[in-house]
């Protein structure tokens, strides 16, 4: 089964269906300094000795699922950052409150995440960066899309356009000004990601804290449209899913991997429809990634739930069992299809591959860490 995704709309396709990028670019960098880039590999972070977790079960994996895979794997680094995340929640941003949030942060492991999936990192506070990042979409997520936090699919477009306002600053008489700090400092999501994405600001550039923005907004976009399907009971075809998905993604922990990693793709080449095409078919495999691996926990709930297995086994009228393998080939081409892209681009400009190889390290590490949840949050069978 191969997935029916669109190339990119500009420049010719190579015989891998890859689209290259504009003949200005292929030569490279030029200019001052630019002599002394090289695809050389990325110093990792030194803040701890390297001990790895210990490594999954074959019976923890989903067999079949095709991943790159993970660069680093350092389990007191993880704890370490868990441990500041814990410390920012408590003391900065009062995350949680009214639940015992320090076993429901450290049980996350977004601390694993992070150093799993930015293996590049120049120091801690790059990961840091990252983690806050996490925690505060997660957060999004929590109070605003889940029943358990108050959350209701029929006021979650307001709600969300509040949350966007944390990162993307209300601009308006003193007045109102005044009364929308106010809101913002009395909810803990919402304080949790303007935290953020100052931690964010102070390292990257404002080209990449604008990207940030943009694709958060286009998560909020794909919750909406969740929560549209969510109040009709109503389960939508698997290409329309397909479209939701690119959008209620893991996209904004992806597209940061150059800012957490200390440097930059101008947004120039950001830009580049083949270079967004990279990105969005990375971001689409770790994210059908997620659906597989918890498919098993969404379906114990009692909430209405739809993922691209369940939404396959009712468009093709087939158990969920063999929902389940179709949709692990779709990861398997989504992924493929990006290591295609990827490789068609890494030859044009040292900073792309270096992008390429960030996005490539986030899928595999992403991919690991799911794993590494396998019998806590997830199970590998439907």
């Amino acid at each position: 089964m191969t997935a029916s995704l669109p190339g990119a709309a500009d420049g010719p396709a190579d015989a891998l269906g890859s689209t290259r990028l504009p003949a200005r670019l292929l030569s490279g960098p030029s200019g001052i300094g630019t002599g002394s880039l090289r695809l050389a590999p990325v110093a990792p972070v030194a803040a701890a000795p390297d001990t790895p977790s210990p490594p999954p079960s074959p019976s923890q994996r989903i067999e079949g699922l095709y991943s790159p895979p993970a660069v680093r794997d350092d389990r007191a680094l993880a704890d370490e950052i868990n441990d500041r995340l814990v410390e920012w929640a408590e003391q900065e941003v009062a995350l949680y409150p009214d639940t015992d949030h320090r076993a429901a942060l450290v049980g996350f492991d977004p601390g694993r995440s992070v150093v799993l999936c930015h293996p590049d990192a120049p120091d801690i506070d790059h990961l840091m960066a990252a983690a806050r990042l996490l925690v505060g979409e997660n957060a999004v997520d929590d109070y605003f899309c889940e029943a358990e936090y108050g959350g209701r699919a029929d006021r979650r477009g307001a709600a969300l356009a509040v949350a966007q306002s944390a990162i993307d600053p209300a601009h308006n008489i003193p007045r109102y000004e005044a009364d929308w700090r106010s809101g913002l400092a009395s909810h803990p999501a919402l304080r949790a990601m303007r935290s953020a994405m100052d931690h964010l600001r102070a390292l990257a550039t404002p080209a990449q804290a604008h990207r940030y923005r943009h694709d958060i907004a286009g998560l909020y976009l794909g919750y909406n449209a969740e929560g549209d399907c969510v109040t009709q009971h109503r389960t939508p075809a698997v290409w329309e899913y397909l479209v939701q998905r690119q959008f209620n993604s893991f996209r904004p922990c992806l597209t940061v991997t150059d800012a957490v990693g200390g440097y930059e793709l101008p947004a120039q080449l950001f830009a580049e429809p083949a270079v967004q095409r990279a990105v969005a078919l990375s971001s689409n495999a770790a994210t059908i990634c997620n659906d597989l691996y918890s498919l098993r926990k969404e379906q114990q709930g009692e909430r209405f739930h739809y993922s691209l297995p369940t939404v396959i086994a009712a468009e093709e009228n087939c158990s969920i069992e063999d929902a389940f393998q179709q949709a692990i080939e779709v990861h398997n081409d989504l992924v493929r299809l990006f290591e295609e892209q990827a490789a068609a681009l890494s030859v044009t400009d040292p900073l792309v591959a270096r992008f390429m190889t960030g996005l490539a390290n986030w899928v595999g590490g992403n991919h690991e860490w799911h794993v590494g949840h396998v019998g806590t949050r997830y199970a590998t069978s439907p």
